[in-house]
């Protein structure tokens, strides 16, 4: 996978995508978001993860990535959740209800669980 860095170290990245690369098998659009911190179950642990799927979802619906990567265009699209620990049942079913909605955009949700985030560790979903 061709991968560009877009990495931040800010607190706040609801705004921020992590990594945007080009996957050379499949020919998608990947968008790598990273959760390093354990699941606590607590709505604002969920609400951030809303937030920042919702500006994934939107680089993407928008022509955000477009302007941005033209070469992408027209190119099928996939949200890589990465996490260090595997989500807890509250996330789980918060990724179910997303990962649903999704797919009536044509973009496929997949949630990536192991210590290395440039690994492609256990998948926990696929869509």
């Amino acid at each position: 996978m061709d991968i560009k860095p877009q990495t931040s170290k800010i607190k706040d990245r609801s705004g921020v995508i992590d990594v945007i690369a080009e996957d050379a098998k499949t020919g998608e659009v990947v968008l790598v978001m990273d959760e390093p911190n354990e699941w606590d179950g607590s709505d604002e642990q969920l609400l951030a993860l809303q937030e920042r799927l919702n500006a994934y979802v939107s680089f993407l619906l928008d022509g955000e990535l477009v302007e941005a990567h033209p070469e992408l265009a027209g190119k099928p699209a996939r949200i890589e959740l990465r996490c260090a620990h595997m989500p807890d049942t509250s996330g789980l079913e918060l990724l179910g209800l997303i990962h649903d909605q999704l797919t009536f955009q044509e973009i496929k949700l997949e949630v990536v669980v192991g210590k290395d985030p440039s690994s492609t560790g256990n998948r926990a979903a696929t869509a």
